[in-house]
């Protein structure tokens, strides 16, 4: 069984920077891609970015596009997503989920481990 667990979230102001974490502590995410989503109070979850198995490809959600910027180390089994430039509408909580295929899919359904998700506040 795949443990997935995010890290990093907090408060911050506008235009600073945060940086998550999500850690399997299986280590099993290797030949896997993983993604970031997010999801704010009312809204439906929404894909934010992802990377394939070996980091050779990423995507990323158009509206955090050029601000955050994903990234893996497959041997601590961590996927990173470093968020710059922070607006008020990037409050949610965010989900790090590791997807069936090796590759850096959208597709929410290609997803098959969560974690709990770590809350991001971001202040005017």
């Amino acid at each position: 069984q795949v443990q997935v667990r995010e890290s990093g979230g907090g408060l911050v102001q506008a235009g600073n920077s945060l940086r998550l974490s999500c850690v399997d502590s299986r280590r099993t995410f290797t030949n896997n891609g993983v993604g970031w989503f997010r999801q704010a109070p009312g809204k439906e979850r929404e894909f934010v970015a992802s990377i394939s198995w070996n980091g050779g490809t990423t995507d990323y959600l158009d509206s955090v596009r050029g601000r955050f910027a994903i990234s893996r180390d497959n041997g601590k089994s961590t996927v990173y997503l470093q968020m710059n430039s922070l607006k008020e509408e990037d409050t949610a909580i965010y989900y790090c989920a590791v997807s069936r295929s090796a590759a850096a899919t959208k597709s929410m359904s290609m997803y098959r481990y969560w974690g709990q998700g770590t809350q991001v506040t971001v202040s005017s």
